[in-house]
């Protein structure tokens, strides 16, 4: 079968080599984009902080590949993907919409990290932690021309435990991914691959996420906090507050448990006897922080809180 690859991450290079290595899998093309690119809810540009070389993986094995330039409907992309006569498109780690131009020249199967319909639209993992959700997963389905709303081939679960961060969750992510990939493709083969529509009322489509979206509501409770952390950590770009009008990115958080009887505000901050930097968050709640990043140096927080602080107590905005 004739596959035309449409990527941008490193999950997806990974998904490209297993493919690739499959029986009866001839990847004719390749389509991928820069590390930034403009997108139509960022006309400046984002930066794809998961991005993987694709021409350099091209040229290693002899598959032809282009380079996006603007969108996917332009004519020089539309006039390659004719010339490489694909049987199927298949979509990995991809930021944009398969239009249905190229929809029209073949059916396209693509990977999207939630169980669909649940969680469709942009970031699925990171506001599946963010919400405090205990289970996620990844869904193998058919392209339609709406968001994520095609006919599922193939979906697999894993839990979200209490120490996962985004990193650790995508790694459990990535291993089932590849097992549907393995599992499934197969299938489009020798014609044995069955479709299954999705259920339209349990569809929760959620938007695409800014790093002005990681700024810290300190009124919230602690343990939506902690969420809201981890989901945001490395390798994106992190949640954070604001201190002497500065950015303060928190890396990595700590619930505690504590009775505060306290008139502070949420967001005040002080050290513990314990020597923990302990912040006050909504409903008289604790969060402790362990590593924050500011004007470019990655500390402890308690280095921070001497170092930069240097008080007894503050405040975050």
């Amino acid at each position: 079968m004739k596959i035309v690859f449409v990527g941008a991450s490193r999950f997806g290079l990974r998904c490209l080599d297993a493919a690739r290595q499959l029986s009866g899998i001839d990847i004719v093309g390749i389509i991928t984009n820069e590390q930034r690119f403009s997108i139509s809810y960022a006309p400046e540009g984002v930066t794809n902080v998961l991005h993987a070389d694709f021409l350099r993986y091209a040229e290693t094995h002899g598959i032809p590949a282009y380079l996006m330039k603007e969108r996917m409907t332009e004519a020089d992309l539309v006039g390659h993907v004719r010339a490489w006569e694909p049987e199927l498109f298949l979509v990995v780690g991809w930021y944009h919409m398969v239009p249905s131009l190229l929809l029209e020249i073949s059916d396209a199967i693509g990977l999207h990290a939630s169980l669909l319909p649940d969680y469709s639209g942009g970031a699925p993992l990171v506001w599946a932690m963010i919400n405090g959700e205990k289970k996620t997963g990844i869904t193998l389905f058919r392209f339609s021309n709406g968001v994520d709303d095609g006919p599922i081939v193939g979906q697999m679960a894993v839990d979200i435990s209490a120490d996962d961060t985004i990193a650790t969750l995508y790694k459990k992510i990535e291993v089932v991914g590849l097992d549907l990939i393995k599992k499934y493709l197969p299938r489009f083969i020798d014609g044995s691959v069955a479709l299954t529509p999705q259920n339209e009322e349990m569809r929760r489509i959620f938007p695409q996420r800014t790093p002005e979206d990681g700024k810290i509501d300190w009124t919230q409770p602690a343990q939506m906090i902690h969420d809201f952390v981890r989901a945001q950590t490395r390798p994106y770009p992190g949640s954070f507050t604001m201190f002497d009008s500065k950015k303060l990115t928190i890396w990595k958080s700590r619930l505690v448990s504590a009775n505060l009887d306290s008139s502070r505000p949420p967001g005040c901050f002080f050290l513990s006897d314990e020597n923990q930097l302990l912040v006050i968050c909504g409903r008289q709640s604790l969060i402790a922080l362990d590593e924050v990043g500011f004007e470019g140096r990655d500390m402890a927080a308690t280095t921070w809180f001497r170092d930069v602080a240097n008080e007894g107590e503050g405040q975050f905005v």
